[in-house]
């Protein structure tokens, strides 16, 4: 499917890399993207400088959106955080058992890109950050006694599910992860 020609060459080259990248992973072609996007190689440099920094650019939309949607199961699971903690879990299980899911993205880019000063590893790791945060925030309100370290374990267990989802499917790691994130919250 390629990208909408309603929408302009830069817009166009994020979605082709969103969904390219997503399916084959970031080290996909840039003919591949070029294709998909219907647009001309000047039109990458132009907007990215290149196809490390459109891989930069998408990875931060991406991030931008997840964390949205992080939010959006946090609220949506009320106002009590331990429940709000639970239901990431709950979410995390329907999304990687769905057809077509192929892993976390930003950990499929730090393992892909080994040179350290890709741009797309500073962009991971404020993404990390910015879960840590959003997770260290509920536990805070959870009245959590060490809730910078219960943090790093939901998220391990998170990045966990993700990663036993795409290695493992069928095999409902949320669910596991859910359970060791009661005990963590207990």
């Amino acid at each position: 499917m390629k990208a909408r020609q309603d929408s302009g060459p830069r817009e166009r080259l994020l979605t082709a890399a969103q969904r390219l990248t997503y399916e084959h992973g970031p080290t996909v072609g840039v003919d591949a993207l070029l294709t998909e996007a219907n647009v001309a190689r000047r039109s990458l440099y132009e907007h990215f400088g290149g196809k490390d920094g459109l891989i930069a650019e998408m990875l931060r939309r991406s991030a931008d959106e997840d964390i949205q949607r992080y939010r959006a199961v946090l609220d949506g699971a009320g106002d009590d955080p331990r429940a709000r903690l639970l239901a990431v879990f709950d979410e995390l299980d329907a999304i990687v058992t769905r057809p077509g899911f192929r892993g976390c993205r930003y950990l499929g880019a730090d393992l892909a890109l080994p040179a350290e000063a890709h741009p797309a590893h500073a962009v991971t790791g404020d993404y990390r950050e910015r879960i840590h945060a959003l997770l260290e925030h509920e536990l805070v309100r959870l009245r959590h006694p060490d809730p910078g370290a219960a943090a790093d374990q939901l998220q391990l267990l998170i990045e966990g599910t993700l990663a036993t989802g795409a290695a493992r499917p069928g095999t409902h790691p949320g669910r596991i992860a859910r359970q060791l994130a009661e005990r963590i919250l207990d």
